[in-house]
């Protein structure tokens, strides 16, 4: 494990903290995604653990993707667009695929901006606790690229068809309250007690109990046929054309199965991915 991602365990409570505040705690970076993948099967595989908290270092909980090391992978696979599939089932797609195989609840201390793919991790969370000063985006359509790390499966589960197509779309922040008043999240704190509100809602089983009723009840709204992890990868390419006669129908398992698997054409239907990082990279430096 590396310390792109740092575990502390308080008896059957583990903290997980991305920890790369300067640069907004990114999850797009192999180290982060490769500590992030380790930290959540250690947690599985730890049966003392009841609940896991994820948070982020410093003012972000997670920027999403780094657009710097973005733009230079994006220019280096416009040349092998094959190169695509690898880059995301050997990179992102790990992280929604670990949180998919455990059976413990993971609350989402959501302390700062959650943008693009950062929005996605929270949702890939149980429960959703923002502090005030959060702000989430689907921002992916501003950079002129999709989801590829299974948001387009995710975020409708959680605020709505209409709402996640209106996030989608537009890459519009989403404020605290705004995110609270469409069910994003569950609680909104202020900043300064967000740590505090964490610990009061990381709840162990109740007295008496025989210790299972969290992971009981997280199985019990998972769907087994929808879940990312059961699906196969052939109907990739087919859900990437549905707009065609005969195509995949939006919400279908070949539409989940392409956002989650992206087929090798993902970049010839997105020619404007390299021009539109690099100008977004331009305009923060």
């Amino acid at each position: 494990m590396t310390d792109a991602v740092l575990y502390e365990q308080e008896g059957g409570i583990v903290t997980l903290t991305l920890n790369r505040p300067e640069t907004r705690n990114p999850i797009s970076e192999r180290d982060v995604v490769d500590g992030l993948v380790a930290a959540l099967g250690r947690v599985g595989a730890d049966p003392s653990v009841r609940v896991a908290i994820l948070t982020g270092a410093g003012s972000a909980f997670s920027s999403g993707g780094d657009l710097r090391a973005m733009q230079d992978a994006l220019e280096e696979r416009a040349q092998d667009p094959s190169s695509t599939v690898a880059y995301y089932t050997q990179g992102i797609q790990r992280i929604p695929l670990a949180f998919e195989a455990l059976d413990v609840p993971v609350i989402a201390a959501v302390n700062g901006p959650a943008i693009g793919a950062g929005t996605d991790l929270a949702c890939m969370c149980d429960l959703r606790i923002a502090a005030d000063t959060a702000r989430f985006a689907e921002s992916f359509v501003k950079i002129g690229i999709i989801p590829g790390d299974g948001g387009a499966w995710l975020l409708p589960r959680v605020v709505g068809w209409s709402k996640a197509c209106e996030m989608a779309l537009t890459g519009d922040l989403v404020s605290a309250e705004e995110a609270l008043a469409c069910g994003l999240v569950s609680q909104v704190v202020p900043a300064g007690e967000l740590r505090a509100a964490r610990r009061a809602d990381r709840r162990q089983p109740a007295p008496g109990g025989p210790g299972d009723e969290a992971p009981a009840a997280r199985g019990t709204f998972r769907d087994p046929s929808l879940a990312p992890a059961a699906l196969g990868r052939g109907a990739g390419d087919r859900a990437y054309h549905r707009r065609a006669p005969g195509g995949a129908r939006p919400g279908t398992r070949a539409d989940v199965d392409a956002v989650v698997h992206p087929p090798a054409a993902l970049f010839a239907l997105f020619p404007g991915s390299c021009s539109a990082i690099a100008r977004v990279v331009r305009e923060r430096a």
